[in-house]
């Protein structure tokens, strides 16, 4: 990846992990980035928020970290 592509990366994934802060989510940046990346790969991003939802239901850490 070009640094141009780098930077605006992660400006995108800063953004969206304030975003994520400001709606009290509780996904750290890791877990933004990978559900972001599953979107990009063409996954519904609704399926991935009712999964997120069901594994916090669960009680299973979301983060690895």
């Amino acid at each position: 990846m070009d640094p141009e592509a780098s930077q605006t990366a992660q400006e995108s994934l800063d953004l969206v992990f304030h975003m994520s802060n400001i709606l009290e989510t509780g996904l750290d940046r890791h877990t933004l980035s990978v559900l972001i990346a599953l979107c990009d790969l063409g996954l519904n991003p609704e399926a991935l928020a009712a999964v997120v939802k069901e594994l916090r239901r669960d009680h299973v850490p979301l983060s690895l970290h």
